[in-house]
């Protein structure tokens, strides 16, 4: 395998399915055998996922919400979203960890680095939910933080397209794909990888990020064995 330790990162989006809202059994299931198939080969497996499929906060700030209070809702949707991963995983027969920035001892363990890591080293998939613990931080900067502070080999961003395109492929189908591209290349660009917070942090710390799409069964896995899958940003 060409990764030891992989940060995944999930849109809450993607758990819909086709659905408008909420949490497609069916799409977490595929997620999950596809986490499964990863882990079975001996791939350390950290995840964070967002939750735009509940709440998002700054949708509700735009409708007048406070921001800090719909950042943090959007914090337990991650949770929610957390919880149904790992139950899923555990379904099929993964030992799991669910970890959150925020307190909530009834349910999933606090964040603590040094113990995210020993659960890795012991082949337990760990889950990071509530985001960063702070409002006006995205999933996406939590995924980078997380991956930096748990020596992750790279973050791989599933997502419902193949890779970094010039344009946006769902508007334009002309846009043309990128196999590889420099972090410097796409600033240049004006392309979107993350949110700039989340691209500088990965940037600084020299972490590599690979796009690609989540939703074809078995590209997690050719991702990890190395094959052609998606986009690379690199250094």
């Amino acid at each position: 395998m060409k990764y030891n330790r992989v940060l995944l990162k999930l849109s809450g989006e993607a758990l819909m399915g086709d659905g408008q809202y909420g949490i497609d059994p069916t799409r977490l299931s595929e997620y999950a055998e596809q986490i499964k198939q990863i882990h079975d080969r001996g791939v350390q497996v950290a995840i964070v996922i967002g939750g735009g499929n509940i709440f998002r906060g700054v949708a509700g700030a735009s409708k007048g919400m406070d921001r800090v209070q719909g950042d943090y809702m959007g914090m337990l949707a991650t949770v929610i979203n957390g919880m149904a991963l790992q139950g899923a995983l555990e379904d099929k027969g993964m030992p799991t960890r669910l970890q959150t920035a925020l307190k909530i001892e009834a349910i999933a363990e606090p964040y603590i680095k040094r113990r995210a890591v020993r659960h890795l080293e012991k082949s337990r998939i760990v889950i990071f939910g509530a985001g960063t613990g702070n409002p006006y931080f995205t999933t996406d900067t939590a995924a980078v933080l997380r991956g930096i502070e748990v020596n992750a080999d790279v973050i791989l961003k599933g997502t419902r397209v193949d890779g970094v395109y010039t344009e946006d492929p769902e508007k334009n189908i002309n846009a043309v794909k990128f196999d590889t591209i420099t972090f410097d290349d796409v600033l240049k660009k004006g392309l979107n990888v993350m949110d700039s917070t989340a691209f500088t942090l990965s940037l600084e710390n020299k972490l590599p990020i690979v796009v690609f799409d989540m939703n074809k069964e078995g590209n997690l896995l050719r991702v990890c064995e190395g094959e052609n899958i998606g986009t690379v940003v690199h250094v």
